[in-house]
């Protein structure tokens, strides 16, 4: 899908909402309104969580088209969310808005692109159902962490989504800390003062352009490292073969020039 990010909701809404849907064929696995949005207010509230998320992919994931939303997607943006202290009834609200947005995928490959296309957000759920158990301690700040967050990295389908997890796990990195690390992050090995181990060092710069060192274990440094490597051949190589495109273009030009000199 093209166009701006509310163009992109615009055009998901529609398949989704339809005014007046009864609750019971809201509900009814055989009717065309199952699952459908029937309130103009509610509708409105999801499109702006969903604007909200498509900005946020924008800018740390560069996805510009939104039919590519994957749960990685997903369980980074709630997690980006709960670092800013949502309240219980609006995580509720994002959760519920994402999975009006995976039945909206769902039906617009459907119905604009005759396929059936498969999204699963369930992630969104367990993220909730994890932050929902949070205890509040005396100075009223909320312990983050979840009870089970291998159980968490474990579900995520995409290599390099669970490897940024694994950092942020590890590291205490934030989730703008580790979307898009470069080479010259990687800044080779220390003695972890705290355990007395050897880890890994990347450099991060996170929210208010904060700079400091992620220390992470000596196999997923290594992890990083040979993601980066293999990234930076695969544009190597990319850039190799349009230039031997160009330069054939070139070659096949100056031919074509060539022959029109000689028939004029």
């Amino acid at each position: 899908m093209r166009g701006s990010v509310y163009y992109q909701s615009s055009q998901l809404v529609k398949q989704i909402f339809k005014e007046g849907a009864k609750k019971e064929d809201k509900i009814n696995t055989s009717h065309e309104h199952y699952q459908m949005v029937s309130s103009y207010k509610t509708m409105e509230s999801y499109r702006s969580i969903w604007n909200n998320f498509f900005n946020y992919l924008l800018e740390h994931w560069k996805v510009r088209d939104f039919e590519k939303i994957s749960s990685e997607h997903v369980q980074a943006y709630m997690d980006y969310k709960i670092e800013y202290y949502p309240s219980k009834q609006y995580l509720e609200k994002i959760s519920a808005a994402l999975g009006k947005l995976e039945i909206a995928l769902k039906n617009f490959a459907k119905n604009i692109h005759k396929i059936e296309k498969y999204y699963d957000f369930s992630i969104r759920q367990t993220i909730l159902n994890e932050a929902r158990d949070l205890k509040l301690v005396a100075s009223n700040y909320h312990n983050r962490a979840y009870n089970n967050p291998e159980l968490l990295i474990s579900n995520l389908k995409n290599p390099m989504n669970k490897l940024a997890a694994k950092i942020q796990l590890e590291g205490g990195a934030r989730v703008e800390g580790v979307a898009l690390i470069k080479p010259e992050q990687l800044r080779g090995k220390k003695i972890d003062k705290v355990t007395k181990t050897k880890k890994g060092i990347v450099h991060t710069k996170e929210k208010g352009g904060k700079q400091g060192e992620v220390l992470v274990s000596l196999e997923t440094y290594k992890e990083l490292e040979n993601y980066i490597s293999i990234k930076l051949e695969k544009r190597e190589n990319s850039f190799s073969q349009k230039k031997q495109s160009n330069k054939l273009k070139n070659i096949l030009y100056l031919m074509i020039i060539q022959k029109m000199k000689i028939l004029l």
